[in-house]
């Protein structure tokens, strides 16, 4: 098992990338290629990963990546795992890309990999909105937050993507956070030793798209999952597990914390409060029938 005094010392995410202080995304990625090693090949569409981290004909990456066209991300994984099972070669292929590529332009590749079983290793870094564009409004940004594309506010729910991809019945699925590396290392560790199509999202706070300070990205990581706006799952062939972690904390102290959030009046911060409690006992339900 995968700890911290036997992650990997060798840094596959170098030092020097142009990412923003106190990214999320780089600080779960950073985790998840210790974990895995060096034997992968990357794929990772336009995106903060992409551009700050792996521009043309630069990269931060210190294993091979291949920068896809937007949305198009899965479909090269797929010929790239092909590839490489005709060719009898051992190598992972790991799709990281963010909500944007995933949920939306993308999804359409996503949904027909994890169909097919393509054998990659999906990773979502999720940080809520098209933020290397600018900070418009994707399908995975929550309700009530102010991008630039939304001004008062965002007035549709979040799109349930861990749960739409269980529908796809794939081998695993996880949810993650880099409030909780110890669980993101359980999770990414036991995907890579799978085959078929694995998909892991990892909620990934984005300071300058959020409004928080970035030195307080894993705080609020942490307060995502006690505060059940980002519940911890893993549904591994068809049985869904709900991770546990600390006593639940009120949804105020999750959006308070940030200026995205600073327009809500009361009613709306009870709106997400209720609808936090609905989905946690929704997924209790889901976990006590899937035993």
């Amino acid at each position: 098992m995968i700890t911290m005094k036997n992650l990997a010392e060798e840094e596959l995410l170098l030092k020097g990338n142009s990412a923003c202080a106190g990214c999320g995304a780089t600080l779960a990625i950073r985790w998840i290629l210790k974990v895995l090693g060096d034997n992968v090949v990357l794929v990772s569409p336009a995106g903060c990963v992409s551009v700050f981290q792996g521009m043309f004909p630069f990269s931060a990456f210190n294993v091979p990546m291949v920068d896809s066209a937007f949305g198009a991300q899965s479909s090269v994984s797929a010929g790239l795992a092909a590839a490489f099972r005709v060719r009898n070669k051992k190598i992972r292929v790991v799709t990281i890309a963010g909500d944007g590529a995933t949920a939306d332009i993308g999804f359409h590749a996503v949904s027909a990999a994890a169909e097919r079983g393509d054998d990659i290793l999906y990773i979502c870094y999720d940080n809520e909105a098209y933020m290397n564009t600018g900070v418009q409004r994707s399908g995975l940004t929550p309700f009530g937050a102010r991008t630039r594309t939304t001004l008062k506010g965002k007035h549709e729910w979040k799109k349930d993507l861990p749960l739409i991809m269980a529908a796809h019945n794939i081998p695993y699925l996880a949810t993650m956070s880099v409030g909780y590396p110890m669980d993101l290392f359980r999770k990414v560790e036991k995907a890579s030793k799978m085959s078929g199509f694995r998909y892991l999202h990892v909620l990934a706070p984005c300071p300058p798209g959020w409004g928080t300070d970035e030195s307080k990205t894993v705080e609020l990581g942490r307060l995502a999952v006690r505060s059940c706006i980002w519940p911890l799952f893993e549904v591994e062939n068809g049985k869904l597990t709900l991770t546990k972690m600390g006593s639940r904390v009120p949804v105020k102290d999750y959006l308070h914390a940030q200026r995205r959030f600073e327009d809500l009046g009361e009613s709306q911060i009870q709106m997400i409060q209720d609808r936090a409690g609905a989905q946690m006992s929704y997924l209790e339900r889901l976990e006590k029938i899937s035993t």
